[in-house]
């Protein structure tokens, strides 16, 4: 590609921090910007969602317990490993600095994966209350069944910002390319939190 820009196709591919070596062989991502989180002071249940280091949890109660303890607004994030569009937030509108800002210091990330296909723990299986007679036995499932019932939509990605009594905060979004236009709902969201 001679240097030109892959922003275009750049969801295509696995995603950088799937690689070995996503900086380089032999060097690491250092100074990268705002992190309140360093990998050995993570919050239980926690992670730095790569590339950008933003704090995130991929349990929704742990992730609401943190942000009630931490007092920010929940951001969900109805997502998939395999979500082409997911991919193309992350990595083209998610890296602007003030949208990264209020990522990395304003919000509870919580990611819900609606295709993992992790079982979910035998205390956890419930049936269904879409599919009646149906066992929800993936983590993906109770995370698809849960944005299906409590928001009505079950594409991805799928944002929704609510504060600690699990009120939207404002209308959820879905893909949103602008990042002008994603910037202003992130902050309208974060600003009636407050």
């Amino acid at each position: 590609m001679g240097g030109a820009p892959l922003n275009i196709i750049s969801a295509f591919p696995p995603p950088q921090d799937y690689s070995e070596s996503p900086y380089g062989v032999g060097f690491s991502k250092l100074g990268s910007g705002v992190s309140n989180a360093s990998h050995g002071d993570l919050p239980k249940g926690a992670h730095l969602l790569a590339p950008h280091d933003i704090l995130a949890f991929n349990d929704y109660d742990k992730g609401l317990a943190y942000a009630k303890e931490v007092g920010k607004p929940v951001m969900i994030d109805f997502t998939g490993w395999a979500c082409v569009n997911c991919r193309k937030m992350e990595q083209n509108v998610w890296p602007k600095p003030e949208i990264l800002n209020i990522l990395k210091n304003e919000v509870v990330l919580i990611s819900l994966y609606v295709d993992d296909k992790r079982p979910l723990e035998d205390h956890e299986v419930t049936e269904s209350k879409l599919k009646p007679g149906k066992k929800l036995k993936y983590i993906g499932q109770k995370w698809s069944e849960l944005q299906t019932l409590k928001y009505k939509a079950n594409s991805q990605p799928f944002y929704v910002l609510m504060g600690h009594n699990e009120q939207n905060l404002l209308e959820p979004v879905a893909y949103t390319p602008d990042a002008d236009e994603y910037y202003t709902w992130l902050k309208e969201g974060v600003s009636k939190f407050k």
